[in-house]
């Protein structure tokens, strides 16, 4: 991986872990998802001008990764509801990246040389091992929820970097998916709860557009690193947001760090080194 590939895609991982904090701090988890994505899907309007639309080589894996991301928006939702973000998000991203590398071997072609299979297990090891300092206090739906979205997740990172490498432009793709995504799960959220929907996206917009550019530009920059080196190697990397949140803890809200969490942070940034080797 390049440098500055390597660069951008941690700048992704930290926007990733911004746009998750504020979810699981809102009031309500659902509707805060809601809002995001459907804030996402409008600012990535103006995208598509500039962008333009992708081939149509890619359609299918647009409209079949819009469908993912749906379940995706629905088990995250379910999680963070029912665990805490110390537990929840780093059993997601960590588990996430093994599926991406096993499956693109079967799927894609994919073959990551030794040094990236380091890279991955070492990252994937570290992120995993803050989700398990959380075990005493984990419920056993939680932990079900997010072994599901980390399928999920699996699921539509190769869907998507098989599309985006189809597409002839990623900006393109990325701002396609936004709004396809963002306008399903909220026509899904809508049915379910319509009136509270108006009443919480009119006190809570702002929140909702701030989340929405971290989603769409981390997004948007994960999927362009997808056409510039492999798929597993960028999943894994991107995992380091939950290093930053980790760190973000520490330091605004004066949680204790610890040497489990040093060790871990360390497990990671040693898989970087070993992704960039």
């Amino acid at each position: 991986m390049s440098p500055i590939v390597t660069a951008l895609v941690l700048a992704s991982a930290l926007l990733h872990a911004g746009w998750n904090a504020s979810i699981k701090s809102s009031r309500d988890v659902l509707l805060d998802t809601a809002l995001v994505a459907a804030a996402a899907g409008i600012l990535a309007l103006p995208l598509t001008a500039f962008a333009g639309l992708p081939a149509r080589a890619s359609w299918p894996y647009l409209g079949a990764s819009a469908a993912i991301h749906v379940a995706y928006f629905s088990t995250l939702a379910a999680a963070y509801r029912l665990g805490d973000l110390g537990h929840a998000y780093p059993l997601m991203r960590g588990t996430a990246p093994l599926l991406v590398a096993l499956f693109g071997v079967a799927l894609l072609n994919e073959r990551p040389g030794a040094s990236m299979w380091l890279g991955i297990v070492l990252i994937s090891a570290g992120v995993l091992s803050l989700s398990l300092l959380q075990r005493g206090r984990a419920q056993l739906s939680a932990t079900l929820w997010a072994l599901a979205n980390a399928a999920i997740i699996a699921s539509y990172t190769l869907v998507d970097g098989a599309g985006a490498r189809l597409s002839g432009t990623p900006a393109g793709y990325a701002a396609a998916l936004f709004w396809l995504q963002g306008l399903l799960f909220l026509a899904l959220v809508v049915a379910a709860r319509k009136r509270a929907v108006r009443d919480y996206f009119a006190r809570h917009w702002r929140r909702g557009f701030g989340g929405g550019l971290c989603l769409l530009s981390a997004y948007a920059i994960v999927l362009w690193a997808m056409t510039q080196a492999p798929i597993a190697a960028v999943a894994a990397l991107r995992e380091t947001s939950v290093i930053f949140a980790a760190l973000a803890g520490s330091i605004m809200l004066k949680e204790r760090f610890g040497r489990q969490r040093l060790i871990a942070a360390c497990a990671v940034v040693l898989g970087i080194f070993a992704l960039r080797s």
